[in-house]
């Protein structure tokens, strides 16, 4: 898992060949005003999802991880407060690993947690479970998925 703030996310390049471009994508002056949903970067390898979603707050987020994407993780209004634990120390499954969808949802606690909000940015690596929607209110929310 990475914290940090977008204008220093050039120093997180070398982690993958597509981290430059998601980084790019998030420094775009319109990526606010794009329509929610799925947006090809670079075919299914980057992808852009733009959400509007409502907070859980802290007891209503789930655990998820993935295994063949990292996920970046970026609010354009709002605060997240996003959870983390090692997914290898999850215990309890809510939903087993789905191939097609490229996620599992656990039952257990975050260790950790942290708020998101613009100019900071979250990285979470397969191998890092992460519960996001844990803030309250309305969340605008950019999440790149890279294809590892």
């Amino acid at each position: 898992m990475i914290i940090d703030s977008l204008p220093q996310a050039s120093r997180y390049d070398a982690l993958h060949p597509l981290f430059p471009l998601a980084c790019a994508t998030l420094l775009r002056s319109d990526i606010a005003s794009l329509p929610p949903g799925r947006h090809p970067l670079r075919g299914e390898d980057c992808v852009l999802v733009i959400a509007h979603d409502e907070g859980r707050g802290t007891g209503g987020a789930v655990l998820e991880s993935h295994r063949r994407f990292i996920d970046v993780q970026f609010v354009l209004d709002g605060a997240d407060c996003i959870g983390w634990r090692p997914a290898a120390d999850c215990r309890t499954i809510v939903r087993p690993y789905d191939e097609q969808g490229d996620v599992a949802l656990y039952g257990d606690a975050p260790l950790h947690w942290c708020t998101v909000t613009g100019p900071l940015f979250a990285v979470f690596f397969p191998g890092d479970a992460h519960a996001p929607l844990g803030g309250s209110g309305r969340l605008h929310r950019a999440v790149i998925k890279i294809r590892i």
